[in-house]
């Protein structure tokens, strides 16, 4: 393990967490101006077997697979290969069934295009097939006039943005984010892990099911708390649809399951280390990844406000969380995507940090968790 000293303050809050049983296991690491300044990890990778996290011990970390994502069609945009303000049926013609001919692009980066739900059930067979997926939302009509509201798309995201991406390419996410940025960038990072990378993986313990799907650290009225428990209570609101189609849950263990580890998702399926997703957003705000005007404009928050799933207050740019109720950074200059139950990657190009924080003992929470946000502020508290 490795912190430098100036940032000895978020040590003692990492060490802190796993004295006090907060965590389970978990790993923490930061970029400063590309240099490595903290990479802590600890605890245990598998409960029922006392293995325990080493420094290349790898986690899933749902929803920080989307910047992953956001960043690979981005490459694509630069290349001239994809419009992101063009019809997404100019690469997709099937797409534009049911109305959708007009929705761009940018409608599925900024969650816009009316499109958060899978309607038919997804079998277990189709979990490896994510191009099957797609076609079952290519049939759906939107549920609101797409680019008129927003609404956080948690798994539906990965399946059309990978769907373009693959019918420009002829290849899934998985498979351009090991060839043109974990193996040129020597990062820790599978969006589909081979099964050498799943054996050494931590399993995640599920935290209790939440009586509202609030992150822990929201400070919503009472009014937002109360539609949120109706929402997480009523297994067809919008929330519940959102996030339980695919459903994981059909598997044993979850995520924890090598059919969902192999199956590279591209909305929830990174395995990562802490290591590799800063080492992701070290490279991103360092320009290895993205021109840094198509980064800065990928950032530009394009939509804000009330979330049509997740009730809260969100805000997106072109893939990336910007600064909200979701995503609580103590720098309206950061960027970057949380994942379910806390996992974490921030960037931050004015103050040229890069963040990853995974961990297996899930929060009661959609989005963030108070330990990924207390190493976070540590951070910047070193500055």
């Amino acid at each position: 393990m490795h912190c430098d000293p100036r940032f000895s303050r978020v040590r003692e809050v990492f060490e802190g967490h796993l004295a006090d049983g907060a965590e389970l296991g978990a790993a923490f690491a930061v970029y400063l101006d590309g240099e490595l300044v903290v990479d802590l990890w600890g605890g245990v990778a598998d409960r029922h077997t006392g293995r325990p996290w080493e420094g290349d011990t790898p986690a899933f970390a749902y929803s920080c697979t989307k910047a992953i994502t956001a960043t690979v069609l981005l490459q694509l945009a630069e290349r001239g290969l994809v419009d992101v303000s063009g019809a997404v049926a100019d690469v997709w013609p099937e797409f534009a069934a049911r109305g959708k001919g007009a929705i761009t692009v940018e409608h599925l980066l900024t969650h816009q295009s009316g499109l958060p739900v899978v309607e038919e059930p997804v079998p277990v067979e189709e979990f490896g097939d994510p191009a099957a997926i797609a076609a079952r939302l290519a049939g759906q009509a939107p549920l609101w006039e797409p680019g008129s509201a927003h609404g956080y798309h948690a798994l539906s995201y990965g399946f059309l943005v990978g769907e373009v991406i693959r019918r420009v390419t002829g290849k899934p996410v998985g498979e351009l984010v090991a060839a043109e940025i974990a193996q040129p960038l020597a990062l820790e990072l599978w969006v589909g892990a081979p099964d050498t990378v799943i054996a050494r993986t931590a399993r995640l313990k599920a935290g209790e099911r939440p009586r509202t799907a609030v992150t822990e650290t929201t400070s919503e009225g009472p009014d937002v708390l109360a539609e949120m428990a109706r929402a997480a209570l009523d297994p067809q609101s919008l929330m519940n649809r959102a996030l339980g189609n695919p459903g994981m849950h059909l598997l044993k263990g979850g995520a924890n399951h090598p059919v969902i580890l192999r199956a590279g998702w591209p909305a929830a399926g990174v395995v990562t280390t802490a290591r590799g997703l800063a080492g992701f957003y070290r490279s991103l705000i360092a320009g290895d990844l993205l021109r840094p005007e198509t980064l800065r404009d990928a950032v530009r928050p394009r939509v804000q406000g009330p979330d049509r799933v997740l009730l809260l207050d969100t805000s997106f740019g072109l893939g990336y969380m910007r600064p909200s109720m979701t995503f609580l950074m103590p720098s309206e200059t950061a960027f970057g995507h949380s994942g379910l139950g806390g996992s974490l990657g921030v960037g931050d190009p004015d103050r040229g940090l890069a963040i990853g924080y995974v961990m297996n003992k899930m929060a009661n929470a959609v989005s963030g968790n108070l330990r990924g946000l207390r190493l976070v502020q540590a951070v910047y508290d070193s500055l």
